[in-house]
């Protein structure tokens, strides 16, 4: 997709990003074996947001011989950009405050401006372009990742004005799009904090209740299935999907979109190994602690070896949303041994899966208590619903401001 040129004002010309540059470069790879507390800083793709600074939330550091002097330091001025990410993401730019002795990774690349432009100009520009969606749209995509090289970057096309109109359009931006940033910021935070009011409200529920079972008590505990040596599975539709971990939502569902297939000889081999409508799955490798229900169309699918599900024994004893409610507590977590609801880690054992123990009450205390999460989790989505809407709408608002930045129109 070329770039939509608009008709310059007076005294602006385009040049392209290799002319107001003295150089681009990349950072390095780094093997997670390698990170360590008391290390250098690594810059990942984290560390730069969509506002156009970096991020230093989240400091990844990694032993100090793994090093490449040459790309472990950045200085005020210089630029950040961020070529391989989610398609929704690359294009990521963020200006550099001040010097610093970190590195970087290799899906970022250094941008050293030239006298020409006025840094932060730059950045404004490489961020409506990701704003707009237009690295989205240009990038090379491949399996859960995008990119854009640096031969691109360098090749596109930046209208520029004097360095005196770009440091009063800069100005003018910094004071805009601050407050926008802040009030998203504000707003996502709210966000963050009725998804805690959600947790707060399960953990609670669950932990007046004293009685407890295990779940090999009231459950059967089975695993799935690995699919036969040599055996792949296809995109050809048949009538045998074989779930795999990498299906299921964080909502409690199964993802459609990507479900693949087996043969009905591989089928008939390992048919043992299917979900039920009436069970619940979750997963045990991989990302570990993904719960959910079995929608009707995949009752009798094949399951992968990743996964066990839960069959209830009892429905007299046991309601099946009450059981993946408990699920999602952090007392399920703490027991499965998960630092979190869902966490990458090795394997969660069958039999510690089967020794976990579920606060237990009577049915209708369970259906009510069902009902109650249910009603407050409606609430919290309502009000989500306004918060995102209000986040886009704040999202659309910059994105104007900063096209018309750069048609000389602010």
């Amino acid at each position: 997709m070329e770039q939509v040129l608009h008709q310059l004002p007076k005294g602006w010309i385009n040049v392209q990003v290799k002319d107001v540059t003295k150089s681009l470069s990349s950072g390095f790879a780094c093997n997670k074996s390698f990170e360590t507390t008391d290390g250098y800083v690594h810059l990942r793709t984290h560390n730069i947001s969509t506002s156009g600074c970096l991020n230093f939330n989240q400091m990844i550091k990694v032993s100090h011989d793994k090093i490449e002097e040459k790309k472990s330091k950045i200085f005020k001025g210089e630029i950040l950009f961020n070529n391989t990410n989610s398609k929704e993401l690359v294009g990521k730019t963020a200006y550099v405050d001040q010097d610093y002795d970190f590195a970087f990774s290799n899906h970022l690349t250094k941008i050293v401006p030239n006298d020409k432009v006025h840094s932060k100009f730059l950045v404004y520009w490489l961020v409506s372009l990701q704003t707009s969606g237009y690295f989205n749209q240009i990038c090379k995509k491949w399996i859960g990742q995008a990119g854009v090289n640096n031969t691109v970057l360098k090749g596109l096309t930046v209208p520029l004005p004097s360095k005196e109109e770009q440091k009063r359009i800069v100005e003018k931006l910094d004071a805009l799009l601050t407050r926008i940033d802040t009030a998203i910021e504000h707003l996502q935070e709210s966000l963050t904090l009725k998804s805690s009011l959600l947790q707060s409200a399960l953990d609670g529920h669950f932990t007046s209740i004293t009685e407890r079972m295990t779940i090999e008590s009231l459950a059967e505990v089975k695993g799935g299935k690995r699919l036969p040596k040599g055996e792949k599975l296809s995109d050809e539709e048949t009538e045998h999907p074989y779930i795999r971990v990498a299906d299921f939502t964080d909502k409690g569902t199964i993802d459609l979109s990507g479900i693949k297939y087996i043969s009905k000889e591989i089928h008939e081999q390992i048919k043992r190994y299917v979900i039920s409508k009436d069970d619940l799955y979750i997963s045990i490798a991989g990302t570990i602690g993904k719960t959910g229900f079995v929608p009707s169309e995949l009752h009798g699918a094949n399951l992968t070896e990743n996964a066990a599900k839960l069959v209830i024994k009892d429905k007299q004893k046991l309601d099946l949303s009450y059981l993946y409610l408990f699920t999602l507590t952090s007392d399920s977590s703490a027991q499965a041994g998960l630092a979190t609801k869902t966490v990458a880690q090795p394997k969660l054992a069958l039999t510690r899966l089967s020794k976990i123990e579920i606060p237990m009450c009577s049915l209708e205390e369970q259906l009510s208590l069902v009902s109650t999460i249910e009603t407050l989790k409606s609430k919290i989505h309502d009000a989500e619903t306004v918060l995102l809407g209000k986040i886009e709408d704040l999202k659309s608002l910059k994105a104007s401001i900063l096209d018309s930045a750069f048609k000389g129109e602010l």
